[in-house]
């Protein structure tokens, strides 16, 4: 892999790191992974959900013009929020939601996550029954 690689329009810059991703991802037993996957009012990068142990992940991968990692990064997390990448993982039953953005520029890269626990609503003891 050369940095030439992504000697490409910056428009199209984050495909390459994006397929790379893929690629060391699809390994993965027990991983159902979708790219580009409609999610939400937009299509997260890459949605993951591990079953076995309801985890769900999105990554969203930029690339960061001038490394400007920090501010790319936030732009990410906010289009993950904006756009509800998570409600699909949610309603599935995943109890923790990691977010990653990854921001590229050249031969670097910057990886953020924040992690989310979502738990069941909680039950009063007589189960529901008045």
């Amino acid at each position: 892999m050369s940095i030439r690689d992504t000697f490409v329009r910056k428009s199209t810059k984050e495909n390459f790191y994006h397929g790379i991703l893929l690629g060391i991802l699809g390994y993965k037993n027990g991983w159902y992974i979708k790219s580009n996957r409609e999610s939400g009012n937009g299509y997260s990068d890459i949605f993951i959900k591990i079953e076995k142990e309801d985890i769900g992940i999105i990554i969203e991968v930029k690339y960061a013009e001038k490394a400007q990692y920090d501010s790319v990064c936030e732009d990410a997390f906010q289009q993950i929020e904006e756009t509800g990448y998570t409600e699909e993982l949610i309603e599935e039953g995943c109890h923790t939601i990691l977010k990653y953005c990854i921001a590229c520029c050249k031969k670097e890269c910057r990886v953020r996550c924040h992690q989310e626990e979502k738990t069941a609503p909680c039950l009063p003891k007589n189960g529901g029954n008045a």
